[in-house]
């Protein structure tokens, strides 16, 4: 008796291994650790005519919870914003609409007020793929002098707009 249930649940295992094997597959793969900006939620938007791009600002889930509670100036450690940029182009149907045209580049602030103490407490980046690369002390220097003057915003240039 115990022989013909051992078999049977060996059977039973071989029999089911393509499929535990095609479920592990098709995992996703773990997140990264600054998260996917794509999930995030909008804060605001902003039309750059000497850049001729538009941007979406996007914020993670500490950075939204922070500004829905007004709780912008500082924002938290552990906010991340994100700013999406396309090329700005003409609607082909409708001339007077400005619409986004190709992709250019995903950046992000990162608020860690120990670790980039120097930087106003914010670290810079860019996503390559669906990983966000830290920018260095050196390169992060010409995005910091931009945002000076939003001191008093917390560096910050697009204020939330959350109704």
């Amino acid at each position: 008796m115990n022989r013909t249930i051992f078999s049977g649940l060996c059977l039973a295992a071989v029999a089911l291994m393509p499929f535990s094997l095609a479920f592990a597959e098709a995992q996703p793969a773990a997140k990264p650790e600054h998260g996917e900006y794509r999930d995030w939620r909008l804060l605001g938007v902003s039309l750059r005519h000497d850049k001729n791009s538009i941007r979406a600002i996007v914020g993670n889930h500490v950075a939204i919870a922070a500004a829905r509670a007004g709780k912008v100036k500082p924002w938290p450690d552990g906010s991340i914003i994100a700013k999406i940029k396309w090329g700005e182009r003409k609607h082909p149907n409708w001339e007077q609409a400005t619409v986004p045209g190709e992709f250019t580049a995903a950046e992000a602030m990162v608020k860690d007020s120990k670790k980039y103490a120097e930087t106003g407490g914010w670290g810079f980046g860019i996503w390559e793929g669906k990983t966000l690369k830290m920018l260095d002390q050196e390169k992060s220097a010409p995005c910091f002098a931009c945002h000076m003057p939003m001191k008093d915003s917390d560096y910050v240039y697009t204020l939330p707009n959350l109704q």
